[in-house]
């Protein structure tokens, strides 16, 4: 017997706007935030119209704080109600960071950009749950000379960070591992001295954005609860209108890294 029901592939909506809770490390209720949410979903040919609606009203049911435990009980309400086959759903959102400043010790809010990503095929199976991460930082201009005074500049470097867990992800987590593994970090405030001790410091230390790279991957690598990650940095030199990226991925086994310290 011929099945002839066909699917629809692009089922739902895009960008809605939506205020919510999502995983902190330093809030147990969650830190609030506006979320972009974007829901799509493969449904049989007898979808109607209408339905969209119940993609507004499960937004609204699972509202509270948005993590790894609540993402996979929260899309098997997506694919019962909808009547799915498939069912992904992204939160794009924007998550701060408090911060000290390096001397002065102000403190400052940082933004960060921040995906959950939830994609589930079946009730009966393990929904596969991606969370990514935007992490701006400084490394060292390839460009530079050590050996020269005044030859070493730095770079805007922006790690992606894009991973698998078993577990709850902390934004604050990955912030502080990208800044311990970069010439420096960055900063929404800096009073004149924080100012003065950045620039002398990048000007007397390298940390080629290779090598940052590659410290990251390896953290994640040791890393239990990671199944899966990838590092991508994005470095926008000073001289050029584009930007240049290393990517690595975490392995089961910790292979050798063969960097060198030098630029």
């Amino acid at each position: 017997m011929v099945d002839n029901k066909k699917f629809l592939t692009d089922v739902g909506i895009s960008d809605l706007p939506f205020p919510m809770r999502v995983t902190s490390k330093a809030d147990s209720e969650g830190q609030f935030t506006i979320a972009n949410i974007s829901i799509a979903a493969r449904i049989m040919q007898e979808f109607e119209a209408r339905w969209i609606d119940k993609f507004i009203q499960i937004v609204h049911d699972h509202r509270d704080r948005i993590g790894t435990e609540t993402l996979r009980a929260n899309i098997l309400d997506y694919l019962k109600d909808l009547k799915a086959t498939m069912v992904k759903i992204d939160f794009d959102y924007p998550f701060f960071v408090e911060k000290e400043t390096p001397v002065s010790r102000k403190k400052c809010l940082v933004r960060y950009l921040c995906t959950y990503s939830v994609k589930a095929l079946s009730p009966d199976a393990d929904p596969k749950i991606i969370f990514k991460m935007e992490v701006p930082c400084i490394t060292t201009y390839p460009g530079s000379v050590p050996e020269k005074p005044g030859g070493l500049f730095g770079q805007l470097s922006v790690v992606h960070i894009e991973l698998v867990s078993n577990q709850d992800v902390y934004p604050e987590d990955l912030v502080d591992l990208v800044d311990k593994q970069a010439l420096s970090p960055v900063y929404s405030f800096l009073t004149e001295e924080d100012q003065v001790f950045l620039i002398q410091k990048i000007h007397s230390e390298t940390r080629a954005s290779v090598v940052t790279t590659d410290r990251i991957r390896e953290s994640l690598v040791r890393d239990h609860d990671v199944e899966w990650a990838e590092v991508r940095t994005a470095n926008f030199g000073m001289l050029h209108s584009y930007s240049t990226v290393i990517s690595t991925e975490k392995s089961r086994w910790v292979p050798f890294s063969g960097y060198q310290e030098e630029i």
